[in-house]
């Protein structure tokens, strides 16, 4: 090497980077972040981190464009794709416990490439989703009063989801822990009373039942139904949050399983039971549904005051409050850790890769908040369904690929670890879902990548027309440039060799003596026991 011109070997260092950072296994396991959450935090991340405003008002806009029967089958179909990633990100996560877990497992078992790509797709995703959060709570706050304009609510709400941030990752995972118990408890009153009142059992009407489901089954057909499906994505993403907090967790094999295995019961409650409850007692043709002509309301609001019960309408909109505050706040502590790993891997600036004494990442934390943030003030001069609708297919995009990278980076990671001559055994925990779970998620997410391009060529209820296709697709667009520029810098081959792969970099080892603390006084060790309870 000493013989060889300079530039020679300026040239080979550059080939090469991909290469270099494969074989040394730099994927940022050693970080400043502080391990300071538990199985109780993980849990609760799990249930709660995406129950938002794409449960909340965004099934209100999914029921009236696919009708009752289109945003039900639409929640099932995106709850198992949930429910299959879940289960790829469990295993992996035990494992590779990594700040901005599956970016860097697409760069360890797909290409760098490929990591680069995820890594600011996603990044692009937390902050618009943010922004999404932030935006419609001028929605929600204007079913209590007029008084201010939207952009104050918004920076109102700008600076709680700011301070919840701030003040640490203690601080952050107890408010999560909040939020999602709220969210918990509240859908289960939610169940049952619409039951009640779709019964006949409120002072506003009448027995409904599944009047709707006859009457009006799919209120645009086919096209009425596909067109659900970014909006079903949009909202029950989130559940992926739980691989990333792994990096800051005390024991990831026992918290993250736990997790994983809570996935089924949020699938069930939140999203497919409590879509039901919408359908048998809200008409899809109501005016006042978020996105129609009237007070664009959530359809469990409107369900409550068209019973007649004020108090559960107002209590409603107070848990909606608190959903889209909380799922704004993950969104902000994802995107400082999505950067931190980016950086880690030499795919961000090296200032991202830096954290306090606390764990804050504050050059990633005060980036996505200034952005997130920003971008929430687009309701100003638009109306919160259409910023909503531009911003919901765009993270549903992202979400896709992002869905699919983590099944293609466990089947890759299966592979690998077979034909490096390693038992199933030897994991120290595996998904019995494997492999037909990891490949029903990534099937679904090309199909539904090409499903998203027919709706932004031909959109429901809109002329074709330039405009329309690149603001519902250009997240495409983006992921293809990212990725090919990425091709362009790191080059080498296109597939990263099994053989390759070094499955011992950057593992967490356990012990079997090795167990997670758990308090067993005060309130804090009465809700470890009650999540043990739920949840093994």
């Amino acid at each position: 090497m000493e013989d060889q011109p300079e530039h020679s070997v300026s040239n080979e260092k550059s080939t090469a980077v991909g290469e270099r950072q494969l074989h040394r296994g730099d994927y940022g396991a050693e970080t400043e972040l502080q391990r300071h959450l538990s199985t109780r935090h993980v849990t609760m991340i799990a249930l709660g981190s995406s129950i938002g405003m794409g449960l909340w008002l965004g099934s209100g806009k999914s029921l009236a464009s696919g009708g009752p029967v289109g945003i039900f089958l639409g929640y099932i179909l995106a709850g198992s794709m949930v429910w299959a990633v879940s289960h790829s990100i469990g295993e992996l996560a035990v494992l590779y416990p990594l700040p901005s877990a599956f970016v860097q497992w697409t760069g360890k078992f797909v290409s760098p490439s490929a990591a680069f790509s995820l890594g600011w797709a996603y990044w692009f995703n937390y902050i618009l989703t943010v922004a999404n959060e932030i935006q419609v709570t001028s929605v929600v706050m204007g079913f209590w009063t007029d008084d201010l304009p939207n952009a104050a609510w918004i920076t109102i709400f700008w600076a709680v989801v700011t301070l919840a941030n701030v003040f640490g990752v203690k601080v952050f995972g107890e408010i999560e822990v909040v939020g999602a118990s709220i969210k918990f408890g509240w859908i289960i009153v939610v169940i049952f009373s619409l039951i009640v009142t779709s019964a006949g059992g409120a002072p506003g009407h009448g027995p409904i039942g599944f009047r709707y489901w006859n009457s009006d089954p799919f209120t645009h057909g086919f096209k009425g139904f596909l067109s659900v499906m970014p909006t079903c994505i949009f909202a029950m993403a989130g559940s992926e949050n739980c691989g990333l907090v792994a990096a800051e967790t005390r024991n990831p094999r026992r918290s993250v399983p736990r997790a994983v295995g809570s996935i089924w019961l949020r699938l069930s409650l939140f999203y497919i039971l409590g879509a039901m409850m919408v359908t048998i007692n809200v008409d899809p043709h109501n005016k006042d549904l978020f996105g129609q002509s009237g007070t664009n309301a959530s359809p469990f609001v409107i369900a409550y005051r068209e019973a007649r019960l004020p108090a559960l309408a107002h209590m409603m909109n107070a848990v909606i409050l608190i959903s889209v505050v909380t799922t704004g706040t993950i969104y902000i502590y994802s995107g400082s850790r999505n950067i931190l790993g980016l950086a880690h891997l030499g795919m961000a600036p090296k200032q991202f890769k830096h954290a306090d004494d606390s764990g804050r990442p504050w050059p990633g934390l005060v980036l996505s908040i200034i952005l997130g943030g920003g971008l929430a003030y687009l309701n100003v001069k638009n109306s919160s369904a259409d910023v909503f609708s531009w911003l919901s297919n765009m993270t549903s995009l992202f979400t896709l690929f992002g869905w699919g990278m983590i099944c293609l980076a466990h089947i890759r990671f299966r592979h690998a670890w077979h034909a490096q001559g390693r038992s199933d055994s030897d994991l120290p925990w595996k998904s019995w879902t494997y492999p037909y779970s990891a490949w029903w998620g990534l099937i679904w997410c090309m199909v539904l990548i090409v499903v998203e391009f027919y709706l932004a060529v031909w959109p429901l209820g809109l002329p074709p027309s330039a405009k329309n296709f690149f603001s519902n697709y250009v997240s495409v667009i983006a992921i293809v440039v990212l990725y090919l520029g990425a091709r362009t810098y790191y080059r080498g081959p296109w597939w990263i060799k099994l053989t390759d792969i070094d499955l011992d970099a950057n593992r967490r080892f356990y012990v079997d003596t090795e167990i997670e603390k758990v308090p067993e006084k005060g309130l804090r060790g009465k809700a470890e026991k009650v999540l043990g309870f739920l949840f093994n």
